[in-house]
C-alpha cells in the first residue's frame, strides 16, 4: 500500500520513510470494520482481480486528485448555518448542494435501477477525487459551477489522445477533448450519458445535480450490482481505468460510508496533488490558505533575499566565475504524435452478426459485432466503438441504456451488449460509429415482433353447458405457452363459429355480451396475463339448441377449438371437448 500512496501524501520532499510511517498511520486510523449495511468495508474489501474495463471511460483516464481521506474518522456535525466550521473540518466536508445532488441521484436510481444498489457515498467518493467536490462547492443555488472545471486537453502528450468530438460545445477545445465538470465527463461521453436531473430542460456536465445522477447512472449500466465487491470493482474501472484510481476511491468511499458532515456551499478545500504530478491544475477560485500550509494549487512563498548590510535594498548574488560546463538547452521541439489506433481506422464492416429478432419484452439470444479496419482490411484493436440505438423505441440495451461503447479485441471486433426488446413492435435501428473520428456509421436492424404462443389449453375440464335462453354456468379459461414456457401478454381472439371448416361467427347459438348488454360472437384485444393465462367473459345461449364451437386463436399460431352444448333441462349431453391445433 505504502508504493502505491506514499508518494501522494507529501509532494516534493517527503522522504520514502515519511510515507511509510503517514500510509501505516492512515491504514491503523481506517481498521476493518462493517458498514451500516452489514457488508464488508469497502476500503477493506479486496478489489476483485479479474475487475476490467474497456478501453472507453467516463473520464477519458484523466489525471485526478490523489490525496487521502484523513487520519480521523469523520463525524456528522449540524447543519449548514448552524455556526462556523471548525477547522479542518471543511477538508472532511461536503458542501451542501453537492451534497444534496448526490443524495437526489442515489434516490433516483433507487427507482429506476433497484438492483444497481448505488450508494450516494460512491458518487461523493468520486466527486472528491475527481474535482475536490466541485472545487469545495463553489456553484451556484442551481448547483452549476460558478466557472468551469476542465481537465487537460487529451492530445496524446502524457494523457489519452482524444480528438475534439464536440466541435468544442462543451469544452471550449475544438481540437482535443477535455473532461468537463464536477464528475469529469469527456465530451463523447457526455453526448449519451449526460442526464437532465434538475428539470431545466438541459444536460449541463457543469451542473451538479445533472453530472451527479449521469455519474449514477453510468456506473449502474450493464445490470451491475454495487453492492458486489466484482461489480462494484468494474464499475469504478470503467470510470477511470487505474487500478490506483480504483484503490484510491475505495478509500474515500469507506470514509463516507463512516459518516460526514454537510458544510457550507464554497467553504471546502481544495487537493493537494494529481495523478499527473500537476497540483492545482485549473484549480479556479483560489482557496484561503491555512497557517504552515500554501494555497491549493499553489507553491510555497520563496523567502526575500536578505538586504545588504546597512540597508538599502537587496545583495544582487555574484555571477559564477566559470561558465557552467553544459551550455544551456533550447526548447526541443515537441515530438510528433504517432498515429493512435483510432486514427488508423477507415471503415467498419459487420462481423458475423446474425438476423436480430425477439418477441416484445424478450432479451435478443445474438448480439451485434463490429470490426474496425484500416483501408487495407487490417483489423483495428483498441478501438472505442459506440453503439446507439435510434428513432421512436422502447428497445435498450440490458441495463436499460440506449447507448453502448465498447473497445475493439485483439481481432478489431467489438461485440455490443444484448439487446432487451421493449414492448413497441417494429424494425430498430442500431448504428455503430468509432468514437474520435468521422467514419461512416455502420447499421443494424433489429425486429421486435409481438409476443407469441404456440400451444393453448384449457385450464380446467367441466362441461360447457347450458340450457335454451340461459348462461353458461362455467367460464372458459385457457393457459398459454411458448416453446413449454409461460406465454405472457400475448393478444388472442375469440371467436363463436359456424363449424370447424366455416371460421366465421356464427350467427345463431351460444354468445358474449358486449358493455350494452347486447350479444357479441366474437371478442378481439384480449391479452395472456402474467401467469399466461386468460379467463373469458360468461357465455349466454339463446333458444338454439345443438353443439357449437369456440376457436380461440392467438399471435404466433396457437389455435384451441372448445365445444359448446345447449339442450332442454334432462337431456343427456355429450363429454365435453376441446381441439388444440398449431
Amino acid at each position: 500500500m505504502a508504493a502505491q500512496f506514499g508518494r501522494r501524501l507529501c509532494k516534493g520532499a517527503a522522504t520514502t520513510a515519511v510515507a511509510a510511517v503517514a500510509v501505516a498511520a492512515l491504514s491503523a486510523s481506517q481498521a476493518p470494520g462493517v458498514n451500516d449495511h452489514g457488508r464488508q468495508a469497502a476500503a477493506d474489501a479486496t478489489p476483485s482481480p479479474d475487475a476490467s474495463a474497456s478501453d472507453g471511460s467516463a473520464t477519458g483516464n484523466s489525471p485526478y486528485y490523489t490525496d487521502l481521506p484523513p487520519l480521523n474518522s469523520p463525524s456528522p456535525s449540524p447543519s449548514t448555518g448552524t455556526g462556523p466550521v471548525a477547522p479542518g473540518t471543511s477538508e472532511a466536508g461536503i458542501p451542501a448542494t453537492v451534497l444534496d445532488a448526490y443524495k437526489k441521484a442515489e434516490a433516483a436510481l433507487r427507482d429506476a435501477k433497484p438492483g444497481c444498489n448505488l450508494p450516494w457515498q460512491l458518487l461523493a467518493a468520486i466527486g472528491r477525487v475527481e474535482s475536490g467536490q466541485a472545487r469545495g462547492g463553489r456553484v451556484n443555488a442551481e448547483g452549476t459551477t460558478i466557472s468551469p472545471i476542465l481537465g487537460p486537453q487529451l492530445d496524446g502528450n502524457g494523457f489519452a489522445l482524444i480528438k475534439d468530438t464536440d466541435n468544442g460545445a462543451y469544452d471550449g477545445n475544438s481540437t482535443y477533448d477535455q473532461a468537463v465538470g464536477p464528475m469529469q465527463f469527456i465530451p463523447s461521453t457526455w453526448a449519451w450519458a449526460g442526464r437532465d436531473a434538475n428539470g431545466d430542460g438541459k444536460k449541463d456536465p457543469n451542473n451538479i445535480y445533472d453530472a451527479a445522477l449521469a455519474a449514477g447512472h453510468y456506473l449502474c449500466r450493464f445490470n451491475w450490482d454495487l453492492s458486489d465487491q466484482k461489480d462494484l470493482d468494474r464499475a469504478i474501472l470503467s470510470y477511470n481505468n487505474s487500478r490506483e484510481y480504483l484503490n484510491l476511491v475505495m478509500r474515500w468511499l469507506e470514509y463516507y460510508r463512516k459518516g460526514t458532515h454537510e458544510i457550507p456551499d464554497g467553504t471546502g478545500t481544495l487537493p493537494d496533488n494529481r495523478s499527473d504530478n500537476g497540483a492545482g491544475a485549473n484549480p479556479g477560485p483560489s482557496t484561503p490558505s491555512t497557517p504552515g500550509r500554501p494555497a491549493a494549487g499553489g507553491s510555497k512563498p520563496k523567502p526575500s533575499p536578505p538586504a545588504k548590510p546597512g540597508g538599502g535594498g537587496t545583495t544582487k548574488p555574484k555571477p559564477p566565475s566559470t561558465p557552467p560546463s553544459t551550455p544551456p538547452t533550447t526548447p526541443s521541439t515537441p515530438p510528433s504524435t504517432s498515429p493512435t489506433p483510432t486514427d488508423t481506422v477507415h471503415h467498419l464492416e459487420d462481423a458475423g452478426t446474425a438476423k436480430l429478432t425477439a418477441m416484445a419484452g424478450d432479451t435478443f439470444t445474438k448480439r451485434i459485432s463490429t470490426r474496425a479496419e484500416t483501408k487495407a482490411g487490417k483489423a483495428v484493436a483498441k478501438v472505442r466503438i459506440r453503439f446507439t440505438i435510434v428513432g421512436d423505441t422502447d428497445t435498450t440495451f440490458t441495463g436499460g441504456e440506449s447507448v453502448a461503447t465498447v473497445a475493439t479485441n485483439s481481432s478489431g471486433v467489438a461485440v455490443a451488449p444484448a439487446l432487451q426488446a421493449g414492448e413497441k413492435t417494429g424494425d430498430v435501428t442500431v448504428r455503430a460509429t468509432v468514437v474520435g473520428r468521422m467514419v461512416a456509421g455502420l447499421d443494424y436492424t433489429a425486429t421486435v415482433t409481438e409476443r407469441a404462443a404456440d400451444a393453448l389449453a384449457r385450464t380446467g375440464d367441466a362441461a360447457l353447458t347450458c340450457t335454451p335462453g340461459g348462461e353458461f354456468a362455467n367460464q372458459v379459461e385457457v393457459k398459454a405457452t411458448y416453446k413449454g414456457a409461460v406465454a405472457d401478454g400475448v393478444a388472442a381472439t375469440a371467436t363463436l363459429i359456424k363449424s370447424a371448416d366455416d371460421p366465421t361467427a356464427n350467427d345463431k347459438g351460444p354468445f358474449f355480451k358486449d358493455a350494452d348488454g347486447k350479444a357479441v360472437r366474437t371478442l378481439t384485444g384480449l391479452k395472456t396475463d402474467a401467469k399466461g393465462l386468460l379467463k373469458l367473459p360468461k357465455l349466454y345461449a339463446d333458444d338454439t339448441t345443438g353443439t357449437f364451437l369456440l376457436r380461440i386463436t392467438t399471435e404466433g399460431g396457437a389455435t384451441l377449438t372448445v365445444e359448446l352444448t345447449v339442450a332442454a333441462a334432462g337431456t343427456s349431453s355429450p363429454s365435453p371437448s376441446a381441439s388444440p391445433s398449431t
